[in-house]
């Protein structure tokens, strides 16, 4: 499986702003890269270049990919079908990559980044419905119950994670029960939930070029 190799923080650096790729660390001034030094990698970084109305449009694409971790083949998959769907577009495609499976595990807190989230779907650490899960891209539907397996739960890996993700805000869409380690899909994602900014619009008009 193909995957972005970059280091996190300069992925930062290269869209502008924080994407939160590497957990509770990004929420920290003393430890976050971007915070020091928010110009863009390289050593023309700190020249100022004013983006063409396709650069605004290829860059937002850019963030929103390296955000939820997903590649061109699969991102372009989610527009098409978000394309194909009832109401805004553009919404669709948002709501698609917030149902993701290891977005739905960091939104509640149960992984520090969604990096983290994806490795840990990968290792079996989560069942959905009672069933065992390991795909980070499967899309979770309103009803759907995540929960730690049992044998996950006693693990030091899932103490640390929620002594540094305890005051973390949970979705509204979700609902958690720390005792348990599970969460339920409550509602329907909406764009203003989102807790990183996307201008999707942007997204929709490089596609639809």
């Amino acid at each position: 499986m193909s995957r972005n190799i970059e280091a996190s923080c300069r992925q930062c650096r290269r869209e502008g702003a924080k994407l939160y790729l590497k957990g509770e660390r990004c929420y920290s001034t003393n430890k976050c890269a971007f915070e020091r030094r928010p110009t863009p990698p390289g050593q023309h970084g700190k020249r100022r270049t004013k983006l063409s109305e396709y650069g605004l449009q290829l860059r937002e694409k850019q963030k929103a990919k390296r955000i939820y971790g997903v590649l061109e083949k699969q991102f372009r998959g989610y527009f098409e079908i978000a394309e194909k769907q009832q109401g805004i577009t553009g919404h669709n495609l948002l709501i698609r990559l917030e149902s993701r499976l290891d977005n739905v595990v960091y939104r509640l807190g149960l992984a520090s980044s969604r990096k983290e989230a994806r490795q840990l779907v990968d290792h079996e650490h989560f069942l959905i419905n009672g069933k065992k899960i390991n795909i980070p891209s499967y899309i979770l539907k309103e009803g759907d119950v995540i929960e730690v397996r049992p044998k996950s739960k006693k693990s030091q890996k899932f103490k640390d994670i929620l002594e540094v993700t305890e005051n973390r805000t949970v979705a509204p869409w979700l609902s958690k029960d720390v005792e348990t380690l599970s969460g339920k899909v409550i509602g329907r994602p909406a764009v203003e939930d989102l807790d990183v900014e996307i201008a999707e619009h942007l997204i929709v008009e490089l596609y639809s070029k």
